[in-house]
């Protein structure tokens, strides 16, 4: 192991707890899709991550900050969640997996005093118009697209997210989206272009 920093120390520590779970076993290595005849992983997963590669990256030096190495690990968990049914084992495992580091990630960053958000300081909170124009475009977008947006905010703000079991539908309050994740989510929806949303589950935006 390299000679890392205390931050960084902490950080694969967290890492290697992780990897140490009993129930972590399928997000240890990278996915081995041909032996598993998982012939649509390459096609539905753009970015594959694993344990095991951000615990080689960190004791290499390879991440630029906390931040870069926390987005690896929750793709491990955004990757397992996208691939899988929702309420399936797999998907259950990596929501509860995303949220206990989540959990552990951000007292991290405090005790080590990095500042939340990627770019070392404190975001502009977006207008009132900006989140509106938000929710609208959230109506634009693909159901896939709608779904990977609901995912982000699983793993990075759950507290936006209004669950009704009952009608099968889930309500983002844009109010509730932290600066820094706003920023994230209006990019990616602005990559996505328009198209229609709809589909097995119905997520409708208020602000």
């Amino acid at each position: 192991m390299a000679n890392l920093s205390p931050q960084w120390a902490a950080m694969a520590k967290l890492v290697s707890q992780f990897y140490a779970k009993a129930d972590s076993e399928p997000f240890r290595e990278a996915v081995d899709w041909k032996t598993l005849g998982l012939f649509d992983y390459p096609q539905i997963i753009k970015h594959p991550m694993d344990l095991g590669t951000v615990k080689r990256k960190i004791n290499e030096g390879k991440y630029k900050s906390l931040h870069e190495a926390g987005d690896d690990v929750r793709q491990i968990w955004k990757n397992c969640m996208t691939y899988n049914a929702d309420g399936s084992d797999f998907y259950n495992l990596a929501e509860s997996m995303a949220k206990k580091f989540e959990d552990k990630f951000q007292k991290l960053l405090a005790q080590n005093d990095v500042a939340t958000s990627q770019e070392g300081g404190v975001l502009d909170e977006p207008t009132i118009e900006e989140k509106r124009a938000f929710a609208k475009s959230l109506y634009k977008i693909e159901k896939d697209d709608l779904g990977k947006v609901v995912l982000d905010l699983e793993n990075k703000c759950p507290a936006a997210l209004l669950k009704n079991s009952a009608e099968d539908e889930v309500e983002i309050n844009v109010d509730e989206i932290t600066a820094a994740v706003f920023k994230e989510l209006v990019e990616f929806v602005n990559s996505c272009g328009g198209g229609g949303a709809g589909g097995r589950k119905k997520k409708k935006a208020r602000t």
